[in-house]
């Protein structure tokens, strides 16, 4: 995993360049916004327990037969592993958010999902639509202006967005 002051030395060295005035401009408005940065994952980190319940809850309700006899989430530990995933999938989510790097996302979270549900037979159209019931709770939490760092936060929403998308895409 690299935060991304890391993940630039590392691009400019291996380039055998220096770290350019643009590169400088984006970090530097990553570290402005670190206030609302933190304030995003610790909202989304408060409220992790009532995310993944109630995406769940929205989830079954939709499909049914995912906790019917034969369902992929029927009995209490298969439905304990189903709110273990989404739960674990939110979580590389806030580190990725905090970071504002998707490494760590992909590399300890998503890498080989796919092939893991397939291989156990999990519907990954179901896991995608619980991520996505995920990323619209986790969204209306972060985006919600009362007592955070006041300012513009569309482009941390719209980050935040983009790694529950990519989420839902590994495993969809």
């Amino acid at each position: 995993m690299l935060d991304a002051f890391t993940k630039v030395v590392a691009q400019a060295d291996a380039r055998g360049e220096y770290i350019s005035g643009g590169q400088i401009d984006a970090l530097n408005a990553m570290v402005s916004d670190g206030n609302k940065r933190m304030d995003a994952v610790n909202r989304m980190t408060s409220n992790a327990s009532a995310i993944v319940a109630n995406a769940a809850r929205s989830l079954f309700a939709e499909q049914p037969g995912l906790i019917s006899p034969g369902g992929n989430a029927y009995t209490s530990r298969r439905m304990a592993a189903c709110l273990r995933d989404m739960e674990i999938i939110l979580r590389y989510v806030t580190y990725a958010t905090f970071s504002g790097d998707a490494s760590v996302l992909d590399d300890r979270c998503l890498n080989g999902l796919r092939e893991t549900y397939l291989a156990l037979g999990v519907p990954g159209a179901s896991v995608s639509e619980g991520v996505n019931k995920m990323k619209a709770a986790a969204l209306e939490i972060a985006g919600d202006r009362n007592g955070i760092t006041a300012g513009d936060c569309s482009a941390l929403l719209s980050e935040i967005g983009g790694y529950f998308d990519r989420a839902a895409s590994a495993v969809g």
